[in-house]
């Protein structure tokens, strides 16, 4: 089934220069970008992205984090998509990610590293984690007009 997904490239990414090839990776995989756009993130808004952890003892070095710098959101669209890119860029912690997957190639950090420091921990990327999430997501990050879609041609290409 097509569907759509958000995914964010944060701080650490974008001033890594990864956007290229991390969006090239989204690409090969036949994943389309319907949606694109760098925003800066601002603590209201961050109080928005992750609502649910707002009440938790990490949330103030998470919002540190993503207001640190620039994020990359784009919506991508594809069969299973959101299964597919949370496969692609592997678990939350990157010590812990397979070579093979975003952070498993890109990132190293560890929950205690990242404790010890009392950072957030950097992992490069955000990925929506189920269907429903994502339209919520997709919903607070970018409105209907600054979406387009390829699913038709897509279908066609691959039925």
């Amino acid at each position: 089934m097509i569907e759509r997904t958000l995914v964010l490239i944060k701080p650490d990414g974008v001033e890594r220069a990864l956007i290229g090839q991390i969006i090239t990776r989204f690409e090969n995989a036949g994943l389309k970008i319907v949606g694109m756009k760098m925003k800066w993130v601002d603590k209201e808004f961050s109080r928005k992205h992750y609502a649910a952890h707002v009440d938790k003892p990490f949330y103030k070095s998470l919002e540190a984090f993503i207001i640190s710098g620039p994020v990359v959101a784009m919506v991508l669209e594809g069969i299973d998509a959101v299964e597919i890119v949370r496969k692609m860029v592997g678990p939350t912690e990157p010590k812990a990610a397979q070579p093979g997957t975003i952070r498993g190639d890109y990132a190293h950090h560890s929950y205690g590293y990242a404790d010890k420091k009392g950072i957030a921990i950097k992992n490069l990327i955000h990925a929506t984690g189920t269907k429903e999430e994502a339209k919520q997501e997709i919903a607070l990050w970018f409105s209907k007009e600054e979406l387009h879609s390829y699913a038709t041609v897509h279908e066609k290409h691959t039925l």
